[in-house]
This record gives structure tokens, C-alpha cells and sequence, in this order.
């Protein structure tokens, strides 16, 4: 199957594009998403572990099984005031 990765914020930054196309075996998870971009991007290994997901536009957890032509975002943690 095929899902699509959004990077937001330092991780568009620190992979150099904030979209992805990742084919993924049928019944992967959002944690496999997270595995597979640290071997594609491996600087992006030390934000994720403080970094949000979503699927569809909903916050989900990492053991979220995805579906083919899903949408996984990665939303980094934002402060200012």
C-alpha cells in the first residue's frame, strides 16, 4: 500500500521536503512510518520521539493501522507565546 507523509516545521527543515511517498506492507502502522523515515532521513531520529501523529487529520496513536492512500503527518511540537 501506499500512504503519504506531511513534515511540518524543523522536520520539513532538517529532511529537506515535507512530503513523502511510502509504500508500506498491507497492515503497517504509524510506528512503521516513524521506522522507515529514520532510514530515509536519519536525522530525523532525535525529533520524533517528541513528535505528534495524525492519520486523516486525527491525532493517532503509533500502533494506528493505516490504509492504503492514507495521510500520516508528523507535527513536531510548537512554543512561542
Amino acid at each position: 500500500m501506499r500512504v503519504h507523509v506531511k513534515l511540518f516545521a524543523i522536520l520539513r527543515e532538517v529532511a529537506g521536503t515535507g512530503d513523502e511517498t511510502l509504500e508500506l506492507p498491507d497492515g503497517a502502522t504509524v510506528a512503521l512510518v516513524r521506522e522507515r523515515l529514520t532510514v530515509i532521513h536519519p536525522p530525523l531520529a532525535r525529533h520524533l520521539p517528541r513528535v505528534a501523529y495524525a492519520v486523516n487529520r486525527t491525532y493517532a496513536p503509533l500502533e494506528t493501522r493505516l490504509h492504503d492512500d492514507d495521510e500520516v503527518a508528523l507535527i513536531p511540537p510548537v512554543s512561542g507565546g
